[in-house]
């Protein structure tokens, strides 16, 4: 998705014409949804240097020029990109624009800067490389650009930074990327134009643009797909903007630890989709490399089987098995016995360990005190049983009283949910687990339907899945899953029979359903889908979720009694109904919401519950009419 484009000529004439800004308003409203006005700001500050960058006569006036390419399944844009041929072959020169007047270099963290923000100094990529690693995205991603060997030229421009002796934003340490991706400072307008001009040559007619605008996105190369040559060595995802910070943090911590015998704890936050697998993945795999013991460790059985399971047919069953464990498997391990223990999905920890839930003191004090570091990648609003007690609080706790020195930090870009920050905030928003400022629109890019029949709904996703075998049926856990009735062919566990719709819960390899063949014909629940992700998925909203005297509620009565999410509620409700009540509540909204952020492209629900069906379809609704109302207002403004 291209918010702006244009030839150069076009281009100049709409800078020159005050119609630049507007038009950028316009489209953007459109396509993406509401505006920010620090962001205007930056396009009417930005563009009037790229206007003066480009008015030179030897820049082909055919030239394509696009602003704001969004890259394929992130949250993230290209500022400025320019169009053309070089010699025989076709070339796109990608700009990134900064405002930045000020960086600190930061040493022992490849790529990594400090500079001023709003909210004061942090630390982001070196502009050099987030060039290059969007224009690495954008290769790896579009099929026109891999088919038709479009070449990409990154480079930075920060307009308002003035270059000075020992400059730390050329500094020999960020080297390699500044050799990949020229950086360009304030009074280096003609560099830029030049490098511009050797690699375009001829002009496009936007042709370029058209075919990047486009070109079908290959398939993503999900981690479990792509885990089996990353363990070899082969980085098959390229990490960005505050993505890589986390990873050079990481690895920073783990020499630390090695180097000054000190124990290290990494809390690395984030949302449904941010890249923590990705992250995690990576974090082991490098690690290994480096001759440091480090394991992968989740609560959750199925991502580790999943991962192994596409791992065995190149390495032994035990290597393997080393590199991914429960996270009970830490109750007598003795103090530092591994370098770096990679915790996913760490607010799924419990208390104890065991088949009887009888052994050690704490999960989290468990692992901090087995390794010397221990990363924690959590998201809290995704726990689902009683049982999970994962948090950053109680992580910091048990850091501290093991001498260990606590490091925090975020995740925020988005990678699921096709790079749609704004679905993710709507929904919580629409589930009422949070207000969000964003209660309105869900974006362009996500594909978000209610079906009034699930076999309609189940229909599509069996469609979508004949692609690729990447689109699931999942439902909330509101109907028993009889384990004595498996053999029974005419036996189905979820029933709607006023649609006369039948399907069972998964009748296969519970470890591997996310994978076979044959899944789509089942259903998946919390339990077999939380850590993974697909293209599609279609929801089925059980009776523990409705709406009623306007607001969403929850009931964990319609829960199934062979759930095992909220055993012992009852007890707790005896003692303390209010707190039992609030908990219950929470893992409701919080099961539906890890259920509904787990398609990569979008996401179907069919309710039991009419009201909150019509609840949800006007909520949806009205993000369409607000959508085009900002269209309509913005044209208004332009004189349409």
């Amino acid at each position: 998705m291209i918010v702006y484009e244009a030839t150069k000529d076009e281009f100049l004439g709409d800078v020159f014409n005050d119609d630049l800004v507007p038009n950028i308003i316009n489209n953007y409203s459109k396509k993406v949804g509401k505006i920010n006005e620090a962001e205007v700001r930056s396009w009417d500050n930005s563009m009037q240097y790229m206007y003066r960058v480009l008015t030179d006569p030897t820049i082909p006036e055919n030239a394509g020029v696009a602003i704001e390419f969004k890259i394929p399944y992130t949250s993230k844009r290209v500022d400025f990109l320019i169009t053309g041929k070089k010699e025989d072959e076709d070339s796109v020169v990608i700009v990134e624009l900064k405002q930045w007047d000020q960086v600190e270099k930061v040493e022992g963290k490849e790529a990594i800067v400090k500079t001023f923000f709003r909210h004061g100094l942090r630390e982001t990529t070196h502009p050099s490389y987030q060039a290059w690693s969007y224009a690495s995205l954008i290769k790896d991603y579009n099929e026109n650009v891999q088919e038709d060997s479009i070449e990409m030229y990154p480079c930075a421009y920060l307009h308002n930074y003035l270059k000075h002796d020992d400059d730390p934003l050329t500094d020999s340490y960020y080297s390699f990327y500044i050799d990949q991706a020229p950086v360009f400072v304030k009074g280096e307008a003609a560099k830029l134009r030049d490098f511009i001009k050797r690699h375009v040559q001829y002009g496009d007619d936007k042709e370029n643009i058209y075919k990047i605008e486009s070109g079908k996105i290959r398939p993503s190369k999900s981690l479990q797909d792509s885990l089996n040559s990353m363990l070899q060595g082969n980085e098959e995802f390229t990490m960005i903007d505050e993505q890589k910070v986390v990873y050079e943090t990481a690895l920073e911590l783990a020499n630390k630890a090695s180097r000054t015998n000190s124990k290290q704890v990494l809390v690395v936050e984030g949302g449904p989709g941010t890249g923590k697998s990705v992250l995690a993945i990576n974090l082991l795999v490098e690690l290994t490399k480096r001759n440091m013991v480090s394991q992968y460790v989740t609560k959750n059985a199925t991502p580790r089987h999943v991962y192994s399971t596409k791992l065995k047919k190149d390495f032994r069953k035990t290597h393997i098995d080393n590199l991914f464990k429960g996270s009970g498997s830490y109750v007598d391990t003795p103090k530092d016995e591994f370098d770096v223990l990679v915790v996913d999905e760490a607010h799924r920890l419990n208390e104890k360990s065991g088949l009887f839930q009888n052994l050690g003191e704490n999960q989290m004090k468990e692992i901090i005190q087995s390794s010397k570091l221990s990363i924690f990648f959590i998201d809290e609003h995704q726990r689902v049983t009683l049982k999970d007690i994962g948090g950053t609080e109680q992580i910091k706790r048990f850091a501290r009283g093991l001498d260990g020195e606590v490091h925090t930090t975020q995740l925020q870009s988005q990678f699921r949910c096709n790079g749609s920050d704004g679905y993710l905030a709507w929904l919580d928003d629409v589930l009422q687990i949070r207000e969000t400022a964003n209660s309105d629109s869900i974006g362009r890019d996500y594909d978000f339907r209610i079906y009034r029949d699930p076999n309609d709904m189940r229909q599509e996703v069996e469609r979508l899945n004949n692609i690729n075998n990447k689109s699931r049926m999942l439902a909330g856990y509101c109907w028993e899953w009889e384990k004595d009735k498996r053999d029974d062919t005419n036996h189905f566990d979820i029933q709607i029979p006023e649609y006369n719709f039948n399907i069972s819960w998964n009748l296969g390899n519970t470890q591997t359903w996310a994978i076979d063949d044959t899944s789509v014909n089942e259903a998946g629940c919390i339990h077999t889908c939380q850590g993974l992700e697909f293209d599609y998925v279609g929801v089925i909203i059980g009776e523990d979720l409705v709406f009623r005297d306007g607001e969403v509620q929850t009931d964990y009565t319609k829960r199934a009694k062979t759930d095992q999410s909220l055993r012992g509620i009852k007890k707790r409700m005896k003692e303390n109904p209010e707190d039992a009540h609030k908990i219950a509540d929470d893992i409701i909204r919080n099961t539906y919401r890890t259920l509904m952020t787990r398609g990569q492209k979008g996401c179907f629900v069919y309710c039991v519950d009419e009201e909150l069906a019509e609840y949800l379809s006007q909520r949806l609704n009205s993000t369409y009419q607000l959508s085009d109302e900002s269209l309509l207002a913005a044209e208004e403004q332009r004189g349409y």
